[in-house]
């Protein structure tokens, strides 16, 4: 599939959920960048900002499976893979596939569950496929997992392990919305007579697969490779970073500007490409030193520091 199919198909998508979602354009761009990179997302942000709802929105609109998993404190490992139970007909165990088995799987205040629950994911996350009873099951194509949790809610929560955080390729923040898109929001419930909202299908998956396909055709040169890892490598030199980004990260940022930059009509990767995605691609793949968390510097603050003064390769 050609760069500017990709560009109209991506828009096409974007434009369906954007009935319902008021004023996030450039969150949902990320995010399709995130879902055409194969890439898991978080999203981190106060209640009530319509994560779910974009979430919901843009499966519909992708044509993908959707199934939804709250988390909570008490939610089991076979919760969300499945289980063997007897049946009494056929006397033998039969497996119930839990709601893993998904295209996309919204896991809701993912930092609700316990630690071990939490893991059940990231088997399913980076190799698509999931264990049970010693059987390895693979998961239907595109698997995408779309989580959420509050950043300021603590209480009653299990902080996800650095090797999990690891697996998002991005992390999305929704951002409140002005006044002239918050009275919008509230003509369109108004006019929807509900509160729901259904996105209409534009593509299937099949059209989602071909497009994750040919991303890998966008030019990245080496120029932009360089651009890439210095930012990357500053992350463990600044001295407020206790932990920089691993080489996950520079992978992270080369799949995200490569689909940014299709989804902007472009067979190749420019610097603002790099420089649109590089935040959300690294904020949550770097530790603070103890003196700067306490202060509440926030990592991404760092990383928008670290990409202002990093040099800019000139486009050939």
């Amino acid at each position: 599939m050609k760069t500017d199919e990709i560009s109209e198909k991506s828009r096409m998508v974007i434009e369906e959920v954007e009935k319902g979602i008021v004023g996030k354009r450039e969150v949902l761009e990320k995010a399709m960048a995130s879902i055409l990179a194969s890439g898991h997302i978080l999203f981190e942000d106060y209640p009530g900002l319509a994560k779910t709802m974009m979430a919901r929105g843009l499966s519909s609109a992708l044509g993908c499976a959707f199934r939804r998993i709250q988390f909570t404190p008490d939610l089991l490992p076979a919760d969300i893979t499945g289980t063997y139970i007897f049946d009494r007909n056929s006397g033998d165990f039969k497996l119930v596939k839990g709601p893993i088995f998904t295209n996309v799987l919204l896991a809701d205040e993912i930092n609700r569950a316990p630690p071990k629950t939490q893991s059940a994911l990231l088997e399913a996350m980076q190799e698509g496929q999931t264990t049970m009873e010693g059987t390895t099951y693979r998961l239907p194509q595109p698997f995408i997992v779309m989580a959420t949790q509050n950043p300021i809610e603590y209480e009653g929560t299990y902080p996800l392990p650095e090797a999990q955080m690891d697996r998002f390729l991005i992390r999305l923040e929704m951002g409140y919305p002005s006044k002239k898109e918050e009275i919008e929001i509230l003509r369109r419930r108004k006019l929807r007579k509900k509160d729901d909202f259904n996105a209409g299908k534009v593509i299937d998956t099949d059209t989602l697969l071909e497009m994750q396909r040919s991303i890998e055709d966008v030019h990245l040169d080496d120029s932009m490779r360089d651009y890439i890892v210095e930012i990357v490598r500053r992350t463990r030199e600044d001295p407020q970073v206790d932990v920089g980004s691993s080489p996950r990260g520079s992978l992270a940022i080369m799949k995200l500007s490569m689909t940014y930059a299709a989804i902007h009509g472009r067979d190749y990767v420019i610097p603002d490409d790099v420089k649109a995605i590089a935040v959300e691609a690294l904020s949550h793949r770097i530790l603070l030193k103890p003196g700067p968390w306490i202060k509440g510097v926030k990592t991404s603050s760092i990383i928008r520091d670290i990409i202002e003064k990093a040099p800019v390769p000139k486009v050939k």
